[in-house]
């Protein structure tokens, strides 16, 4: 047995748990690409409780709903300059909140940004997955698939 036995296989795509921020359940895209994990997040707020810098931010977590959203709150770990897959630079803050992925739960550093046109609210980069985790490029949701609807107790609207 060597160590890539050891370590947990994920498609493409996945469905993770942010259950510090609120979110049981938010579809990624597993990224080898970026170095660090970003997270949709939209209407972010510098305050301070404290003496502590914290943000309280909002996200939609489920793709193609711009009407449901989750309000969170995280202390501010850092701000980097960040370079998008389309060479774009934007200076975004950097939080670290536990993520549970199948049977594995860890901290792992999020960067904040708008990804509301993109097709995924979330991108797990190769940093949270250092050491832990092993892509199969041809699957997706091995872990699991939630109920998005039961997990957030969300009912779509049914036209009249």
């Amino acid at each position: 047995m060597n160590e890539k036995d050891h370590k947990l296989i994920l498609g493409w795509r996945e469905w993770v748990a942010l259950p510090d921020l609120g979110l049981p359940a938010i579809k990624a895209k597993v990224d080898t690409g970026a170095r660090t994990s970003a997270l949709h997040a939209f209407n972010i707020q510098l305050y301070k409780d404290n003496g502590i810098e914290m943000l309280r931010f909002f996200v939609h977590p489920i793709q193609k709903n711009h009407d449901f959203y989750i309000e969170c709150t995280a202390p501010v770990k850092d701000r980097r300059l960040v370079t998008d897959s389309g060479g774009h630079r934007e200076l975004r803050y950097v939080i670290e909140t536990d993520i549970v992925v199948a049977n594995l739960s860890y901290p792992t550093e999020l960067t904040l940004t708008d990804r509301d046109t993109m097709r995924f609210r979330m991108l797990l980069g190769r940093s949270a997955m250092k050491n832990l985790i092993v892509v199969d490029p041809g699957t997706s949701f091995i872990c699991s698939k939630p109920d998005i609807n039961t997990v957030y107790n969300f009912k779509p609207e049914v036209d009249k």
